[in-house]
């Protein structure tokens, strides 16, 4: 065992399992975001609440959605240069504000503020605090490098599955939050505040020449030596003149692109085509975010064991049939099973992506490289939606829309199976 592998865990450098607790909790916290459909279905044309169309009522969201690539952009070229508490501790703080100032929305009149509130600063703040721990758990754990990547965004999926049982307490439980739900956002935004910080101010990147722990396994160790020897640290310049860049970015955007699809109209889609009620719709869509978030740390796992670009070619493949057989899924056992594959595999994309642009451009600059990436993230969520919405149209043309989406998925499939690390830099 080398000495240097033996003192990776002294107080001088940090704990790693601290510091890998603390990313999780800022992205469950910044992961709430996922939480507005709770918030959409209470202030959506009803005359006693703050009346806004289906429309208006999806404006912030989006708007947050588009804002979170301009933070992951910024986010991780300040944190590859500065580290990555100052961004996280930022970025929460940013997002937390959003949330409070959306709070004192009230009637339509004011859906600027709740656009200005969870759109631009929730959703520029969310991506600011995202990309870090991303960036900067690979670089503390490269003997686990796609699990531990795969646990921290996983956190982000679970964000949604907490906060929305929650809100929508809050909402039915407190005076005046039934006619004026935004109020919550106050409370949730000082809870999100304080979680987040907690979490932030642990970050800190590992020292020049840290390896693995002591505690690792001899095996494990060699793994991570020959990970560190083929890294290759592209810059973010160097990784943009590179095929292999772009074709991960497309990876990420058929992904989201396809997946997002039916988390869109997920609800609606339950009660046409399996015949559930609203109600268990709504706990449908509950219990989907649970695939959500433990798929992104199912193939992140399943990444390090199989490759990458294997674990895409499932990720793909699986989504596109599931999407095929939506449609004809009669009843509710078999709509749940497919719903449950494609929520896996579409959180599977966003766990093994991040250590993919670790494999193929190295670690240092990670924050920039795989932060621009996420483009996909923004263009996939903006387009599947949208998409899907007009395909099933007032027709409710099921069919033809979700084997339109799942052909996109399978054709996809052809980028795994082409893509192969850059090489190296001489």
């Amino acid at each position: 065992m080398s000495t240097a592998a033996a003192q990776t865990d002294h107080p001088a450098t940090g704990n790693r399992w601290i510091i890998l607790a603390g990313g999780v909790l800022v992205q469950l916290t910044i992961g709430a975001v996922y939480a507005w459909s709770t918030f959409s279905k209470a202030i959506q044309a009803d005359p006693s609440a703050i009346d806004l169309t289906k429309v208006q009522a999806t404006i912030p969201f989006e708007v947050a959605i588009g804002m979170l690539f301009l933070g992951t952009f910024l986010g991780g070229r300040i944190q590859d240069k500065q580290g990555p508490r100052l961004v996280a501790l930022a970025g929460v703080t940013i997002y937390s504000i959003g949330i409070i100032v959306a709070s004192f929305t009230r009637d339509a009149s004011d859906l600027w503020m709740l656009i200005l509130g969870y759109g631009v600063l929730g959703g520029f703040g969310l991506g600011l605090a995202y990309i870090v721990p991303i960036a900067m758990l690979q670089k503390w754990f490269p003997d686990k490098r796609g699990l531990i990547t795969g646990i921290a965004v996983g956190g982000f999926g679970f964000g949604a599955v907490i906060t929305s049982p929650v809100a929508q307490r809050m909402i039915d439980g407190i005076d005046g939050f039934d006619t004026h739900p935004t109020k919550a956002f106050l409370w949730l935004g000082v809870a999100y505040l304080v979680f987040g910080l907690v979490g932030a101010s642990v970050f800190k990147n590992p020292p020049a020449g840290y390896t693995v722990a002591a505690q690792t396994s001899a095996g494990d160790e060699k793994k991570a030596e020959q990970a560190a020897k083929a890294a290759r640290d592209f810059t973010q310049q160097e990784a943009l003149s590179t095929p292999q860049w772009y074709m991960l970015t497309l990876i990420l955007t058929i992904s989201v692109t396809a997946g997002i699809s039916l988390i869109s109209v997920a609800a609606g889609t339950a009660t046409d085509v399996a015949g559930m009620s609203a109600a268990a719709a709504a706990t449908l869509v509950g219990v989907m975010g649970l695939f959500n978030g433990g798929g992104r740390i199912l193939w992140a796992a399943v990444s390090d064991k199989i490759g990458r670009m294997p674990a895409f070619v499932g990720i793909l493949g699986l989504q596109g049939l599931a999407l095929l057989a939506i449609p004809h899924a009669g009843n509710v056992v078999a709509f749940y099973i497919l719903c449950a594959v494609i929520y896996t595999c579409y959180g599977g994309a966003f766990g093994t992506l991040p250590s993919t642009a670790g494999d193929f451009f190295g670690v240092k600059n990670s924050g920039a490289i795989y932060g621009l990436m996420l483009i996909g993230w923004s263009i996939g969520g903006v387009v599947g939606p949208l998409l899907i919405s007009w395909l099933i149209g007032e027709d409710q043309a099921y069919t033809m829309a979700f084997t339109v989406m799942g052909a996109i998925a399978l054709v996809g499939l052809i980028i795994p199976f082409i893509a192969r690390p850059p090489k190296p830099k001489h």
